[in-house]
């Protein structure tokens, strides 16, 4: 027998909440059942943003660096930057050095936040609208350029008809996950509850060991000079 050839499986928002339904032994029947769905979709996949990286969501960005200038604001839906550097020059000029990420504690201690340099230290403030502050302050424009990557935010779920932001290996916990969520809310769900529990988080368990960085790490022992 032949098989189809294709690899182009995906669901719609419509479709994942029918078989999120589905598994919680009801049918998708109202305007409400959708909304209440799309509602627990959204706090589904921003839970996801707490558990750990989602490497579908990981963008590049730059900010070019003003002289004497220590804040700047970081796209609305960004969660976390997870690497930064300060890149000076361009071209085959270029050059990239990495800065080090510090806590607000320790960006509290500096004594003179208004000293000017090339930036070393990075403090992110993650508030609603987040923003990072540089230390020293750039002490030329047009000279320095912060370059990240960073986690975003899962898009929203859409009105039914589009697909959900994320790839096709992460569907299986993404019904499990909706499943247990419309379970709380729906009361003859509620013996399947503990099922539906455990069923996400084996579900998840299984898609972020799968998603995760596959580069090889080597560890190497610090040599200290006395």
């Amino acid at each position: 027998m032949s098989t189809t050839g294709t690899t182009s499986f995906d669901l719609d928002v419509n479709e994942i909440v029918e078989e999120a339904f589905a598994r919680c032994d009801t049918e998708l029947r109202t305007g409400y059942h959708l909304s209440t769905a799309r509602r627990s979709l959204n706090l589904l996949t921003l839970d996801w943003a707490n558990r750990g990286i989602n490497l579908w969501t990981i963008t590049e960005g730059s900010i070019p660096l003003v002289k004497d200038t220590i804040e700047y604001d970081l796209p609305a839906d960004t969660i976390d930057l997870l690497e930064h550097q300060v890149r000076t020059g361009s071209g085959s000029n270029q050059s990239d050095i990495t800065i080090s990420r510090i806590s607000v504690s320790t960006y509290a201690s500096i004594p003179n936040k208004n000293a000017t340099g090339r930036p070393i230290q990075i403090f992110i403030d993650r508030q609603v609208s987040p923003k990072i502050k540089v230390w020293p302050a750039p002490d030329q424009s047009n000279t320095y350029t912060l370059v990240y990557f960073r986690m975003r935010k899962i898009h929203d779920a859409g009105d039914g008809v589009e697909t959900q932001d994320v790839p096709a290996r992460m569907l299986p916990c993404l019904v499990a996950g909706l499943s247990y969520y419309l379970a709380l809310k729906l009361p003859n769900a509620a013996p399947k509850l503990p099922f539906l529990k455990q069923e996400y988080e084996e579900q998840w368990m299984i898609a972020s060991s799968e998603d995760r960085e596959k580069a090889p790490l080597r560890l190497a022992p610090r040599e200290f000079l006395y």
